[in-house]
């Protein structure tokens, strides 16, 4: 019965307004140390399930810290960067970006970047400071429409990047899709005729941005 002091721990903690993260670990210790368990042996299994899934527990910890950089003054640091080279124009920065983007997806890279690890903390306040570089500054409006810009860019690249990885979960769809209709094929040869499609979608986002750029370094009327 000495087990259950945990869910009287969780129970009282809860109801007084402690810490919910501190009340949940000293439960577990309890609990695991009534069961006859070492602190070492409670410890190494707080670890082991935090490395079985990794992959749910980073995205946790991954927003904390960028919204904690963001307070530091994280947008401000890229602005004033992007605001001292005076011939990086937007264009050209969401252009390589676009084929970073592709690139690193094909690799099967695909969480190395994103909406929320580097578009909105990095890329965009990137891309207005490239503007306002040029023209001054802007307006509302054109702005969000810088926003919205460098966010598409961001899909279009890993979008039309990833079907070049195998191991990518469309590929695998695809491949057994097909296998159920009679169509035999390895994952290899979609990920090759990937390659045409992602070529062309970096060519035609690629001139969208020049003609968005080329409207973005107009003066505001």
């Amino acid at each position: 019965m000495l087990i259950l002091l945990g869910v009287a721990l969780v129970v009282v903690g809860f109801a007084v307004g402690f810490n919910p993260l501190l009340v949940v670990v000293v439960s577990a210790l309890v609990t695991g140390m009534a069961a006859g368990h070492t602190p070492l042996e409670v410890l190494a299994t707080f670890g082991k399930a935090f490395n079985q899934n990794r992959n749910i527990s980073v995205v946790f910890l991954v927003l904390p810290v960028i919204g904690v950089l963001e307070r530091a003054g994280l947008q401000e640091r890229a602005r004033s960067l992007i605001a001292g080279f005076r011939t990086i124009s937007i264009a050209r920065l969401l252009i390589g970006y676009l084929g970073f983007r592709q690139l690193t997806a094909a690799l099967g890279l695909i969480s190395i970047a994103g909406q929320a690890q580097t578009i909105r903390p990095l890329v965009a306040p990137m891309a207005e400071a490239a503007v306002e570089a040029r023209v001054g500054p802007i307006d509302e409006p054109r702005r969000q429409a810088i926003r919205a810009m460098t966010a598409a860019t961001d899909n279009v690249g890993v979008f039309f990047g990833e079907d070049i990885f195998l191991a990518i979960g469309s590929i695998l769809l695809m491949v057994g899709f097909l296998s159920q209709s009679g169509i035999v094929l390895e994952p290899l040869q979609l990920s090759v005729w990937a390659i045409p499609t992602a070529i062309a979608a970096f060519a035609i986002h690629g001139g969208r941005i020049i003609l968005f750029g080329r409207r973005q370094d107009r003066p505001t009327p």
